[in-house]
């Protein structure tokens, strides 16, 4: 394994700048990331495997990691995309059972992770990160729900509309700019739609003007038809 060489400071920047740890005191959050250890992965690197014990809580300090599964036949699921600055893998974690789905370097990234026997102590040890806990829970919740939904839904357009709105709402370092940072192929593995579908479907909102390709993302130039199109199948209140 290659050495760790981060420095503390930047460990400790990278937290503070983190919703779930920017209320924890810089003093507390220094003498956790003492134990905390980097690792750079390689595009297409596996960061965790399914059936992996839940031993570490991560963090993507740079890059993208996906979050799927692979069928025997090849076919490939993508259940999320984690971008810089977001954590995974805390449900395995907290509960102690085996990673349910593979961890794959979705570019080049860099990951911190801590150690279960380390952590555990110092979340114990501050009420109010185990509050923020509890609502990073509710969120993946609130997100798979969402997620299934989408796969539900019977027509191209919606899905896909209720896809990059979603994306695009939970990245922050996309929403100012709304590119968001996906592939059409990541798109046809995460909506179950084939990419040519998809393709076509996004070349239809290109020449509206909706939307606009980019190497390995999708800008929206125009939000509002999207939410319309998103919003066509919601029940009547």
């Amino acid at each position: 394994m290659a050495k760790d060489t981060t420095r503390l400071d930047d460990k400790v920047a990278f937290l503070s700048a983190h919703p779930i740890f920017r209320d924890i005191d810089r003093e507390a959050l220094a003498h956790l990331c003492q134990y905390a250890k980097t690792r750079k992965f390689r595009k297409g690197a596996m960061v965790l495997a399914k059936g992996d014990p839940g031993d570490r809580l991560l963090a993507v300090m740079s890059g993208t990691v996906k979050i799927g599964t692979s069928a025997a036949s090849g076919r490939s699921t993508i259940f999320n995309l984690v971008s810089a600055g977001e954590l995974f893998g805390e449900i395995a974690f907290l509960d102690g059972s085996p990673r349910t789905a593979d961890a794959v370097a979705n570019t080049a990234c860099e990951i911190l992770s801590f150690d279960k026997r380390d952590f555990l102590p110092f979340m114990q040890s501050q009420p109010l990160l185990l509050m923020k806990f509890i609502e990073l829970l509710c969120q993946r919740l609130r997100w798979v729900s969402e997620h299934v939904e989408q796969i539900g839904l019977p027509d191209l357009q919606t899905r896909l509309a209720k896809t990059l709105i979603r994306l695009g709402e939970r990245d922050p370092a996309t929403a100012k700019s709304d590119k968001v940072a996906v592939t059409q192929q990541e798109l046809s593995e995460m909506i179950g739609m084939s990419r040519e579908s998809i393709n076509r479907q996004l070349r239809a909102w290109v020449a509206r003007g909706w939307v606009k390709l980019g190497h390995g993302a999708i800008v929206v130039l125009d939000m509002t038809p999207l939410r319309v199109i998103a919003a066509e199948d919601e029940p009547e209140t």
